[in-house]
């Protein structure tokens, strides 16, 4: 098996990014997508956007079959409906990429590949087998036939939502199958950690994504571990229950929803911060893999050094201004201290 190519694999490139970096399974996958046979690896060119980490990062996975079909597609846990949107910018991000400045001033007409947009969505949310999303359902006026329209396929992996294309696409398959073992594990009490190393063990035995196991082994650890880690940053963010009180329909539904959801991700977040730190992780490694600000990560891990008592929720209230002041003079003179230099 041709290795991944390496303009797919940064250091945090997810799972799914590195594996269909393999000309092999992008190959696979997309003859599937285009119900075509004759697609091999060689015919694959990865146009990948870089240079970004998972909470501000560009998209999982582009390529060009045979140079006239261009692939732009996002792997996702959580369905976001700002995709035709966000495709709409990496599409002339890639096409930047593709096109030399100057030839746009040309009269002559420029020739590209065709766009083709999707989500490949596994959350645990029920969501339909496929649907698209569509650019012009963001606009705020709407018209039959809109000017600039861009469609994405979403979808859905989950084994459950029994999409053809797994009966279509090995890859795929593959990939789907081994994140449902470690959610099984996960569900069955396994630790994140655990779970995943059994996965792969289970996968390994049954001749599941074998090469890329075998050949990656700990950084596949690393990277899922990562992914997961990902999931529960992008909670912290409480939009889903926000939106959940503002669908209400009443303003308390909204306020409510809003503080709800903030106050538990944030408390989430204390509780990644804490498992981190009890397991040796610098609070530097800890921002790198949240992929927040290390001032912020001190702030959280002074409180959780000063307060033990502390449950996760109480010293998250700090973000939302209902901490005591006692705490949160820990939490300033903390990171003053570690500016400083000087000890707690």
């Amino acid at each position: 098996m041709t290795k991944p190519d390496s303009s797919n694999r940064e250091h945090k490139a997810s799972a799914f990014t590195a594996y269909f970096g393999i000309p092999e399974n992008a190959a696979d996958l997309y003859r599937s997508l285009s119900h075509t046979k004759d697609i091999d690896a060689a015919d694959i060119e990865f146009m990948t956007l870089q240079g970004v980490m998972f909470l501000a990062r560009k998209n999982d996975m582009a390529f060009r079959v045979r140079k006239k079909v261009l692939v732009i597609g996002e792997h996702q846990s959580t369905l976001n409906y700002n995709m035709p949107l966000r495709s709409a910018i990496y599409y002339g991000r890639t096409m930047e990429k593709l096109i030399p400045p100057r030839s746009i001033y040309k009269t002559g007409k420029i020739l590209i590949p065709t766009p083709e947009f999707y989500v490949f969505y596994n959350g645990l949310k029920d969501q339909p087998a496929e649907q698209t999303l569509k650019l012009s359902d963001s606009y705020l006026e709407k018209t039959q036939a809109p000017m600039l329209e861009l469609e994405v396929k979403m979808i859905n992996i989950n084994p459950s939502a029994g999409h053809p294309i797994l009966t279509e696409s090995r890859a795929l398959y593959e990939y789907s199958y081994f994140n449902q073992k470690i959610r099984d594990y996960l569900d069955s009490g396994l630790e994140r950690e655990t779970a995943i190393r059994q996965a792969m063990q289970d996968c390994l035995q049954e001749g599941i994504m074998v090469d890329f196991i075998q050949e990656h082994g700990s950084e596949v650890i690393n990277m899922l571990f990562t992914e997961f880690n990902m999931e529960d940053a992008l909670e912290v963010r409480g939009e889903e229950r926000y939106a959940e009180g503002r669908a209400d329909g009443k303003a308390e539904g909204k306020i409510e929803g809003r503080i709800e959801g903030k106050a538990e991700g944030e408390a989430r977040l204390v509780r990644i911060v804490r498992a981190k730190l009890a397991k040796g992780f610098s609070e530097t490694e800890i921002a790198g893999i949240l992929e927040t600000d290390e001032e912020f990560i001190s702030g959280i891990a002074s409180l959780i050094q000063a307060y033990p008592e502390a449950d996760d929720r109480t010293i998250a209230g700090y973000y939302l201004g209902k901490m005591p002041k006692e705490m949160q003079d820990a939490s300033h003179s903390g990171s003053a201290d570690r500016e400083t230099g000087d000890p707690a």
